[in-house]
């Protein structure tokens, strides 16, 4: 094994899932179009070759779901909070192998398998690759090593996130390359903005 995908997704429980896109849309309508937004991010992570795919829910393993057993080995996050679960998430990657890997979550439609391609590629010349989200945060992160100081004491869900971890990785000497600023979707003017119709 050389490259991993992991990818951080959430189970899909209305009230639980997509809250700030619910307060546009309502419970059951987010949760609709959360699985829209998993089922695409599925067949995006599906197309890559030659890569382990690691997926990871956010409480319990399902199977039989949006995400097919055959391409993906399931296990649950670990930590309490982001940081944690991010950070065990790339030890377990690389633990079992992983040369190079990459971690996404489940909610941004700019994600596509040659994005994914071009992610996984840029870690044979460079340490880190990052993917910056235009909230300020990023919507992709990959990286050569276990970097346990890009995720410890963060303050997460706030617009420096990226910054930060990129004054970090440049504190480490770490190599680093960027990928095209994209939007995720937490808001229902996110979802508009790529297009998509609401269901």
């Amino acid at each position: 094994m050389s490259d991993t995908l992991i990818v951080l997704v959430k189970n899909p429980i209305a009230g639980k899932t997509k809250t700030r896109l619910a307060a546009s849309v309502g419970h059951p309508k987010a949760l609709k179009m959360y699985r829209i937004l998993m089922e695409y991010t599925q067949q995006q992570a599906a197309g890559l070759r030659d890569t382990e795919r690691l997926l990871l829910y956010s409480d319990r393993v399902t199977h039989n779901d949006e995400w097919p057993d055959e391409l993906y080995t399931k296990g649950v996050q670990e930590g309490p909070g982001l940081g944690e679960r991010m950070e065990n998430a790339f030890a377990r990657a690389f633990a079992e192998g992983a040369e190079r890997a990459v971690i996404i979550g489940s909610d941004c439609p700019g994600v596509t398998t040659e994005l994914l391609q071009t992610a996984l590629g840029a870690l044979r010349d460079k340490d880190l690759v990052i993917g910056p989200a235009l909230d300020g945060g990023y919507y992709l992160l990959g990286m050569r090593k276990s970097q346990p100081t890009l995720f410890r004491d963060m303050n997460w869900s706030t617009e420096d996130v990226a910054a930060e971890t990129l004054a970090r990785a440049r504190k480490l000497g770490l190599s680093i390359a960027e990928l095209v600023p994209l939007s995720d979707v937490d808001y229902l003017e996110d979802w508009e903005h790529y297009g998509w119709k609401v269901p």
